[in-house]
């Protein structure tokens, strides 16, 4: 069975978690925001990042809050990124608001205590930078245990059962990436509030980055 990918928008893809799951032999299908969803089972669930708010009324988020939903219910391995933790957050009933203040480029995260046991998070440094991009955050979900933190976003991910992670930062970013996203339209506002130009070279946390899909991976029913 392949993993469902949801994508919110086209420069919002997998990014470096691509070649990794191409490289474990592992099919994976985009679904796009508003496309029907695909009929059929899924090994897991990859919920990617999007420039909307997990609160806005749209269509096609209520069909994927279903999925989500579904999904919890059925035990298939969750991640989800940024807009996607926000999702999944939502769908375990923790409410979603706005931070304190936009998080917008390379920024440390910190592990909590439960993170140095976790699976997906052993291999990262504490702290360790990550890309951000996001304006919402969340209330931990009932039940789910709290992994990580930067300075700016109290939530930056956390693990409910099992199987299920939700991260806010951006794990699967590429340099090429981030200066896509500084070009997009729909960023224009964000990039403005922002002091200094993003150097997209200036981290490469993408050993800590593999070694989280290659956690997650290890939960698939393939």
């Amino acid at each position: 069975m392949p993993i469902l990918v949801l994508r919110h928008a086209p420069f919002e893809h997998l990014g470096n978690f691509a070649g990794v799951l191409e490289e474990n032999h592992l099919d994976y299908r985009y679904h796009d925001l508003g496309e029907p969803l695909p009929p059929g089972q899924f090994s897991g669930l990859i919920v990617l990042g999007g420039p909307m708010s997990a609160n806005d009324n749209l269509p096609g988020l209520r069909d994927e809050l279903g999925l989500i939903e579904t999904a919890l219910r059925e035990d298939v391995p969750l991640l989800g990124i940024c807009l996607g933790s926000q999702l999944i957050a939502r769908a375990l009933g923790a409410p979603l608001y706005r931070n304190p203040q936009l998080e917008i480029g390379w920024e440390p995260v910190w592990l909590t205590d439960a993170a140095t046991e976790d699976p997906l998070f052993a291999a990262s440094k504490s702290p360790e930078t990550f890309f951000h991009w996001h304006g919402e955050t969340f209330d931990l979900p009932a039940g789910a245990e709290w992994l990580a933190y930067s300075e700016k976003c109290r939530h930056q991910a956390y693990r409910y059962g099992q199987k299920v992670y939700g991260i806010q930062f951006h794990p699967e970013i590429t340099s090429e990436m981030i200066t896509d996203w500084c070009r997009q339209p729909v960023n224009c506002g964000d990039v403005d509030t922002l002091a200094a130009p993003i150097d997209p070279h200036l981290h490469d946390p993408q050993a800590s980055s593999r070694a989280m899909l290659e956690a997650w991976i290890g939960l698939l029913a393939v």
